[in-house]
């Protein structure tokens, strides 16, 4: 597991930041202008989508030149270099794909947060007392029955950061710091909410728990 949660988790939550005033430019994957949606398929005949890195998960914004698409939606595939499979956000995983208005000539860009998701994996693993947060620890990552525990502690705590750098340069300075204070605090309870399963005997049934709310101590 690269990280604990994905880009369209974060869409979930803050549509916004895949729009064109928020995205982080210096962390755009791919962009074009000759895109096409046809149902779910989504094709770009000079794109290169495999030399980008998409993959499920992550979220690509689409614009149309008469306006009737104009937001992000969710990659559910990448099915070649120049196709995708697209959907409207669903709630889950597991929910139908939905697709969006089929268009021609579509504007698309697909900016990601996996480096913030990274560093939030590398803190929660920390703070729990796993690797690969912990190096020199007795469990991973791998050894928690359901990793998925850890899912919207990582989004609310990118979300946290996220505003607090938007806050630096986004015009509505005020609003920025108002959602990074409020996100703070959600992740805060999560974390503290937080009660995972451990498999000491790679059998898939929890021999150990561990709480957010405990602090682990540790002898230097």
């Amino acid at each position: 597991m690269d990280t604990l949660s994905q880009d369209v988790d974060l869409l979930r939550y803050e549509p916004e930041l895949f729009e064109a005033d928020l995205h982080l430019a210096s962390q755009v994957l791919s962009v074009g202008t000759d895109g096409v949606i046809a149902g779910t398929s989504f094709t770009s005949a000079l794109a290169d989508f495999e030399a980008a890195g998409l993959q499920a998960g992550d979220v690509i914004h689409l614009q149309s030149g008469g306006g009737a698409v104009n937001g992000p939606f969710e990659i559910i595939e990448r099915v070649s270099t120049t196709e995708l499979t697209v959907s409207v956000v669903r709630a889950g995983s597991q929910a139908p794909v939905p697709p969006p208005a089929n268009a021609s000539y579509v504007a698309y860009r697909v900016c990601t947060y996996k480096p913030q998701a990274w560093e939030m994996m590398l803190l929660l693993t920390e703070r729990f007392g796993l690797r690969p947060g912990r190096a020199d620890a007795e469990f991973g990552l791998e050894d928690l029955v359901d990793a998925g525990v850890l899912r919207r502690a990582s989004v609310l705590g990118i979300l946290a950061g996220l505003y607090a750098r938007l806050g630096s340069r986004a015009t509505d300075v005020e609003t920025m710091w108002k959602k990074s204070v409020y996100y703070r605090g959600l992740f805060d309870q999560a974390v503290e909410r937080c009660r995972m399963a451990l498999d000491a005997g790679d059998d898939g049934v929890a021999d150990l728990t561990r709480l957010g709310g405990v602090r682990r101590l540790r002898r230097d």
